[in-house]
């Protein structure tokens, strides 16, 4: 059967499951389709405040193109405002396959005690998880698993701060509070950082590595300076999306 051209965008209904209402976004984003085409139709500047950023996620909602995993977050980050029960925050992953090293990007989804994801993909199982995972570390070893099977080897893990429900924020979104080097670490260690983060962020405690907060970006053995964090963000947008 031909797709229509224009999907209806979801809304949420009462009757509605958490996890239903996450399945009706991941479908939607399905339908827009991922983008083979090597253009990049909206422009996502990582820095930009949420307010923007959901701007474009509207444009996004009118334009039904086909999108990219980082599109993909952002469009989740819209579709799932206005839901406080559902904890949003980006996890970043960076890959090595055959000589080169990719980036890609999904969102983060905690609620009710559970763990789960939504975004785009190549791959179906690099994309959404169902809100299952008990701990954030059981979500983190899944997509590590995944990457596995085509060979990819995960060197790092970047996770961001939960995203504010508030669309009109200035605040810019915290792409990675926490790095971890993971291949260079043994899994018990990874999961006692990724467990210890995922408290502190149910708990609200930790700041953005931006506000110079005591508890700035947790990366294992490095501090970042702030002027090498501040040029970070154009350093990012040269880098080509390979996920």
């Amino acid at each position: 059967c031909v797709q229509p051209s224009v999907p209806p965008v979801p809304n949420y209904k009462l009757s509605m499951s958490i996890p239903e209402w996450l399945q009706a976004i991941q479908t939607y984003m399905k339908m827009l389709q991922y983008n083979h085409t090597g253009t990049q139709f909206f422009e996502i500047r990582k820095s930009r405040p949420l307010s923007g950023l959901m701007e474009t996620a509207k444009e996004m909602t009118r334009e039904s193109l086909p999108i990219k995993c980082l599109e993909a977050v952002i469009l989740g980050i819209y579709l799932t405002n206005g839901q406080p029960s559902v904890e949003r925050f980006p996890i970043s992953f960076k890959t090595h396959f055959s000589g080169n090293y990719f980036h890609h990007v999904v969102l983060g989804i905690y609620c009710n005690g559970r763990y789960g994801s939504l975004g785009m993909s190549r791959r179906s199982d690099l994309m959404d998880k169902p809100l299952t995972y008990r701990t954030l570390s059981d979500l983190i070893f899944d997509f590590e698993d995944s990457y596995k099977k085509y060979l990819h080897s995960v060197k790092k893990v970047k996770i961001g701060l939960y995203v504010p429900h508030e669309p009109h924020s200035f605040q810019p979104i915290e792409w990675k509070q926490l790095v971890l080097n993971v291949s260079k670490m043994m899994r018990t260690e990874v999961r006692k950082e990724l467990e210890k983060f995922a408290r502190d962020m149910r708990m609200k405690i930790l700041k953005p590595s931006s506000a110079h907060s005591p508890m700035k970006e947790r990366s294992r053995g490095k501090s970042l300076s702030p002027r090498r964090r501040q040029a970070s963000p154009q350093r990012r947008t040269c880098r080509r999306d390979k996920s």
